[in-house]
């Protein structure tokens, strides 16, 4: 079985990247090719993948969305 793993070496070890399907203690035989570590993106790049949907006016009144509306508190309390 081949498998291609990516994984990062630590400068004792090999650390996979994400699991894999191998009970501890197996042997195995690698053929080491360098990567180029891949590129962070930014905090915005990162929001814009997630495309989030909201209301227009989130930032302005996020404590309301969090707490509720202090408008709303005193209608019910009145």
């Amino acid at each position: 079985m081949t498998t291609t793993v990516e994984a990062v070496f630590d400068g004792m070890v090999f650390r996979p990247i994400h699991a894999i399907g191998l009970e501890p203690n197996t042997y195995v035989k690698m053929n080491i090719e360098t990567a180029k570590p891949a590129k962070s993106l930014s905090f915005l790049q990162t929001a814009r993948m997630l495309d989030l949907d909201g209301p227009s006016d989130w930032a302005a009144r996020l404590e309301d969305y969090l707490y509720g509306d202090k408008d709303d508190e005193k209608n019910i309390i009145s």
